[in-house]
């Protein structure tokens, strides 16, 4: 796989470790073994945690042999609603989801009871002791019959904006009724994308243990660990600084351990403060696929209307989310699908309407992207009908409408700073050959019947951080603390998850400091110990957590500055690579020696940092103004060849270009666009997760087929351009989920040019391929 950067836009020129593709900090201790994840922690006779669940899709608990299994040897707890201490609830944005069902239950696989055993064999074994008798009802399973007025109730009522609408949000900007009916050129679509699987190589897991004073310590694998304490504090009714909470390594999240790990932590909890015990919950990976949250299934209906030379007039758009039984994290994605709704195009009239509604299933949530690749299908896709209907190319088409530096959204928010996207689709068309491959394409395909070829674009625009839906998240602090040794201990309260934030983090540390990067130290995330700095989601972690440190290490120089100039005699310094020297003459000294100076003579040695962001002229009435301080850009371009006798795609190259401002780390961030193109493959071809009645019929990897190496093209082209972020640490904005939002978009697209024919739903198996090939014969 080759990678490449773009540095002619560069406007800034940094050295030090900002920039380098530095090796990554925790590499050593995975590649090892040496990393503690949650299963691998055990407790001094710490008891197993099992989580009764629903075995229906709807009803009502009617009886149960709770009372007959608290005498059991070898349990020590079984608890149900009614054992819970403080609220029977886990919050995420609403509070509508209980953390044990009291009677009614809304999916297959709610958790009803609790129960805590001595040892995994009888953990193993009691659940073919359990018996539960539930009244069974009709359940509701369709987002579109759960909208209409005699359909059964799903959401509580005080939790939904009527019968089983959770949410509708809405853009209206200009007259896109007018628009589409003066409009020469109109094309009409209907979308649909199902469930997928976050697939991280680590399942969920969690260790509860008993702490002093009557509280409770958390471990476990996780996004969010601010969160986690918050649902624990809940839960059991104890103040927060009672609960302390710590991540371990974390195999993957994805936005899968986001909100999950308060559900698993309050369990774990529960049971060790009615125990006092230690207890541990790991789910296996059945357990973990059947009863986690997933992508939320869509359907989405476009109409988008241009004039004779392609440039967009309108766009009309209807979304509808399937959110599950309970909202969990369904209002701030359906928020995204709605505000990415008309993708990095120029478009004067948009109207989007979009629903969240509740249904009889497992609760959806954040996966990496966050409820824009369900509108990123059908807006690419529109294009690509207008551009043939047009008659113009599809690179074109887009060069016409792409967002620019003084543009405005589908909010109205002018974009003034690190708008990058008109770089990324010129620079991912050189290096695609897009006029050469099409022109070689269009004649293989016209002497071949059993092999098509096809070659697809797709560019996309993301929203950095939390937003105007969200905007009191939107901040991060930071603690530094220079050893008298001169080395620099750091603390944030993001986590490292996979995707490379501790080793960015600490580059941007020693780059603050100036520093060699073997000379930092990143803390574990402890609540007890660290700054809040916001959830580890929407690509913040950078961006945020990296200008706290900044902020942080700022705050301590002048103290560092002061002793040195006292040392050397000189009335200003400069650091550099550990060391410390006069600019106005050539003495210098080592940072150690000002360190164990500064400890000597009673110096504070620490400090703290903070950063915020906020956006500005947002109307939530409205849905216009400033929905993000700022966006992350790229396009995507991908070959394939089409078996058109089986309907199997190979892909044969693909090229992606990312505008993420400055690039801390090239190979860390190399690493994030492979990965997160990989997982857009997977979810436009092959991940297809069934469900019938409400309940997934194989909820593990035997069908359910994730990419392998086999399937990702060996002629993978990554590349960045970087317009630079002013306002983000030396540049940098976010970057990591936006490789999985332009990949599908682009291999649709390439299937569809190679077999002349559009496909309308995700994943688009060979069976799909293959019939939509057919039919368009």
């Amino acid at each position: 796989m080759e990678r490449r950067r773009d540095d002619s836009n560069d406007e800034v020129s940094v050295k030090g470790p900002v920039g380098e593709g530095s090796r990554r900090v925790d590499a050593r201790d995975k590649v090892t073994g040496d990393a503690q994840f949650a299963a691998d922690i055990f407790p001094s006779g710490a008891l197993t945690a099992v989580v009764v669940r629903s075995t229906v899709t709807r009803g009502r608990v009617v009886d149960d042999n709770f009372e007959e299994l608290r005498e059991m040897e070898g349990v020590e707890a079984v608890l149900t609603a009614e054992d819970v201490p403080g609220e029977n609830v886990v919050p995420v944005i609403e509070d509508d989801q209980p953390a044990l069902a009291e009677s009614t239950v809304r999916y297959d696989g709610e958790p009803i009871a609790l129960i805590a055993v001595r040892g995994r064999r009888q953990a193993d074994q009691i659940g073919d002791l359990i018996e539960v008798e539930y009244e069974e009802e009709e359940p509701v399973l369709d987002p579109q019959k759960s909208l209409q007025e005699n359909s059964p109730e799903v959401a509580q009522p005080e939790f939904s904006e009527g019968g089983n609408l959770f949410t509708r949000l809405e853009i209206d900007k200009g007259d896109v009724d007018r628009a589409i009916e003066d409009s020469p050129v109109v094309v009409e679509g209907e979308y649909e994308t199902g469930y997928q699987e976050h697939a991280y190589m680590e399942p969920q897991g969690v260790v509860a243990l008993p702490a002093p004073h009557g509280g409770i310590e958390i471990r476990g694998t996780m996004q969010c660990p601010y969160y986690v304490r918050n649902a624990v504090s809940r839960v059991l009714g104890l103040s927060l600084n009672r609960i302390k909470v710590v991540q371990v390594a974390t195999g993957g999240a994805f936005g899968g351990k986001e909100d999950v790990p308060s559900q698993l932590s309050a369990y774990a909890a529960l049971l060790s403060h009615a125990t006092n015990e230690p207890v541990k919950l790991i789910y296996d990976r059945r357990e973990d696929i059947k009863v986690t949250s997933k992508r939320h299934p869509s359907t989405v209906r476009y109409v988008t209307a241009a004039d004779r030379d392609g440039n967009l007039t309108g766009v009309k758009v209807g979304i509808y989310l399937d959110s599950g039984a309970y909202q969990t994290l369904s209002p701030a994605v359906l928020w995204r699908s709605l505000v990415h709704a008309t993708g990095p195009y120029n478009v004067p009239n948009v109207k989007v309407v979009a629903r969240s509604v509740a249904t009889n299933k497992v609760p959806n949530g954040a996966f990496r992207g966050f409820g824009s690749p369900q509108v990123i299908f059908p807006y690419e896709s529109q294009l690509e009908l207008l551009a043939e209907e047009v008659g113009i190319d599809q690179v074109e088409l887009r060069k016409k409408n792409i967002l620019r530096p003084g543009d405005v959204t589908a909010t109205n928010q002018r974009l003034e700073k690190s708008v990058g996207a008109a770089q990324t689709l010129e620079r991912a068309e050189e290096l695609s050959g897009w006029t050469e491959t099409k022109r070689e394409y269009s004649e293989w395909n016209s002497r071949h019947e059993n092999v098509k070829k096809g070659i697809g674009v797709s560019s996309v625009m993301y929203g950095v951080g939390m937003g105007a839906s969200a905007p009191i998240l939107d901040k991060a602090g930071a603690y530094v603390k220079l050893e008298s040794d001169g080395s620099l201990t750091f603390a944030v309260g993001n986590t490292e998850m996979g995707q490379g934030a501790e080793t960015v983090l600490s580059q941007i540390a020693a780059e603050a400091l100036g520093v060699r990067l073997e000379d930092v130290n990143m803390t574990e995330v402890d609540t007890s110990r660290v700054p809040d700095s916001g959830p580890t989601v929407a690509s913040r972690a950078t961006t945020m957590s990296g200008n706290a440190i900044v902020n942080a290490v700022n705050n301590l120089k002048p103290r560092i500055e002061r002793v040195a100039k006292e040392i050397l005699g000189c009335e200003s310094v400069s650091i550099e690579d550990g060391q410390i020297v006069c600019e106005d003459g050539d003495e210098s000294v080592d940072l150690d020696e000002v360190a164990g100076e500064m400890w000597l003579n009673n110096v504070d040695m620490a400090a703290e940092g903070w950063a915020e962001k906020g956006v500005k002229d947002w109307d939530p009435e409205t849905a216009r103004g400033d929905a993000y301080f700022v966006f992350s850009y790229a396009t995507h371009i991908t070959k394939v060849e089409v078996d058109t006798v089986t309907g199997k795609v190979n892909l044969t190259q693909h090229v992606a270009v990312h505008d993420s401002g400055r690039i801390i780390n090239p190979t860390t961030a190399a690493g994030q666009v492979e990965g997160g193109a990989a997982q857009g493959i997977g979810f436009a071809l092959s991940e297809d997760l069934a469900m019938e009645g409400g309940k997934f019929l194989d909820p593990d990897f035997t069908n359910y087929l994730v990419p392998t190496s086999m399937d990702i093209p060996d002629d993978m082209i990554v590349d960045f351009v970087e317009a630079e972020y002013p306002e983000g640490p030396y540049g940098a904005k976010g970057l990591g989920e936006v490789p999985l939002m332009a990949s599908h978009g682009a291999v649709i697209n390439a299937i569809s040019d190679a077999i002349r024919a559009r496909i309308y739903s995700y994943p688009a198996t060979p069976e799909k391929v293959l019939k939509a090939y057919l039919d368009g014969e």
